[in-house]
Parts: C-alpha cells; sequence; structure tokens
C-alpha cells in the first residue's frame, strides 16, 4: 500500500504536465511536491529499518532459543556436586543477605549504639573481608601448588567460610556478659572469614565444567537470590513474634551454616565433568 501511495505521488508531475502545462509550471510543480516526496521517501526508510530490526530480533531469540536446547540441563540436576552448590549458595546468602540487612538494626536496638556509631560499625565487615579474601585466595593457591587435591581445597576454604561466622554469631547470641564492642568484632570477625568462600564454592563452578560455569553460577545464584527475599521477611516477622535478635537473627544463619558446611563436605566436588556426555 505505502509503495502504491509513494508511485502515485512520485507521477504527479508527469501526469499533469500530459495535460497542457509548461515548462516552468511544471517546475514550480516538482518544486512544490519535493516535500511531499521527502515525507514518503522517509516514511518507506523506516518502515524498512523497522522491519530489518524486527528480523534480526526475530534471528537472535530463534539463536538463543536453539543454543539453550543445546545446554544440558538434565546432566546438571542429575550431578550431586551441582547440588551441593547450590544448597551451599543458598545457605550462604542467608547469612549474608539477614546480616546486611538487619546488623545495623542490631547494633541501634540491641547494643544501644546510636545511629552513627551503628552506620559507621555496619561497613567493618566488608572492609574486613578485602583483606580476608586476598589472604584466603593466597591459601588456595598456595595449597593447590603444593600438591593438595583441589576439591579438598574447596572443602577446607567453604567450611572456613561456614563455621567462622557460625561460631561468632553463636558467641554473640549467648548472654556473656560482653560489652558492645566486643560483639562488635567478634560478628565483624566471622562474617569478614566468610569471604574464604570466594576460594570454595564460587571457583567450583569453573572447577567442574569451564564450558558451562556461566550457567552453572546463573543457576546457583538464583537459588541464593531467594534468602535476599525469604530470608530477610522472615527474619523481621520473626524478631516481632519472639522480640529476639537469637531466635530471629542468628538461630536461621547458624542452622544453614551447619548445614551448609556438611552438604559440602559430604557431596561436594570439583573434579571435572563432561555434562554433554552425561546428558545423552
Amino acid at each position: 500500500m505505502l509503495h502504491s501511495i509513494v508511485l502515485v505521488n512520485l507521477n504527479i508531475e508527469n501526469f499533469l504536465g500530459f495535460q497542457g502545462f509548461g515548462f516552468l509550471e511544471k517546475q514550480k510543480l516538482r518544486m512544490s511536491l519535493k516535500p511531499l516526496h521527502k515525507f514518503f521517501f522517509s516514511f518507506n526508510l523506516i518502515e524498512s529499518q523497522s522491519i530489518n530490526k524486527e528480523k534480526s530480533w526475530t534471528t537472535y531469540l530463534e539463536e538463543w532459543g536453539g543454543s539453550l536446547k543445546d545446554v544440558p540441563w538434565k546432566a546438571f540436576f542429575r550431578s550431586q556436586a551441582v547440588w551441593a552448590m547450590i544448597y551451599t549458595h543458598f545457605c550462604g546468602s542467608w547469612g549474608h543477605y539477614t546480616c546486611l540487612s538487619w546488623l545495623p538494626t542490631y547494633f541501634s536496638e540491641e547494643l544501644n549504639l546510636n545511629l552513627t556509631e551503628a552506620a559507621w560499625v555496619s561497613i567493618l565487615p566488608p572492609l574486613a573481608s578485602v583483606f580476608v579474601t586476598s589472604i584466603a585466595a593466597q591459601l588456595a593457591d598456595n595449597l593447590i601448588a603444593n600438591g593438595v587435591e583441589t576439591t579438598t581445597v574447596r572443602k577446607i576454604c567453604q567450611t572456613i567460610a561456614f563455621l567462622s561466622p557460625a561460631v561468632c554469631m553463636t558467641l554473640s547470641s549467648l548472654d556473656l556478659g560482653l560489652p558492645p564492642w566486643e560483639i562488635v568484632g567478634i560478628l565483624t570477625a566471622g562474617l569478614a572469614l566468610s569471604s574464604f568462600a570466594l576460594s570454595g564454592l564460587y571457583c567450583t563452578h569453573q572447577d567442574i565444567s569451564p564450558e558451562y560455569a556461566s550457567i552453572l553460577l546463573g543457576i546457583t545464584n538464583t537459588v541464593g537470590a531467594v534468602p535476599g527475599i525469604v530470608g530477610v521477611a522472615l527474619t523481621g516477622y520473626l524478631l516481632d513474634s519472639t522480640h529476639s535478635w537469637s531466635l530471629s537473627l542468628f538461630a536461621p544463619s547458624i542452622f544453614f551454616y551447619l548445614t551448609g558446611s556438611i552438604v559440602w563436605l559430604a557431596f561436594a566436588s570439583s573434579k571435572p565433568q563432561n555434562f554433554s556426555t552425561k546428558d545423552h
């Protein structure tokens, strides 16, 4: 339809010229029709670009769908090592997100720190984690370089990452008569040591399958995002119900840290796996 309209408009001057228009009249007519020609030409160009863009998106989606079909999803979920990574990621995220969200309030309400102090204290665990991460990386590399099996190194690092905050949270939740700043120091140390996970869980995706490491991390990280929604809300609900920081914040995190350690030690593996072969 558009092409017909353009052709009709482009031939108006020729049609009128055969009806007795002189040269000057036809020149004036051509000049008057130029804006109209430009409009239809631009509209036609936009339409062509839109069609090409639609085709490119269609082609991209078809290729993307085809690539997803090539991923050995069944083989992933038949692997004990993958399930160990999924649950461990969930457990680590529970402690991370709930503490990230609720520790400032805990420092303010339970330890009676003022808002300024609570705000400054809340950044101590992330700052300490920067230091711990460099130590964990060097330790893991040295152990592997000295012949220690990679799976053993990953299990050691991840166990440190889980048991350290579990012990520190246990000490903080007990009524030991510790002054506030000592409790802050204990929690900071425990949460900083959880950064050993970067040399544990977060290396295992690459260890078992460099080809599918990004997809495996996407799977475990998706599950690991759930505590950011459920865990934070549940902690608030438990706090309103029990009025106890030990039961609402620390007890669930300790539970997941301990069970995560057990699952990791029992089923985790860094041995390379050929998922493509297993899926057939």
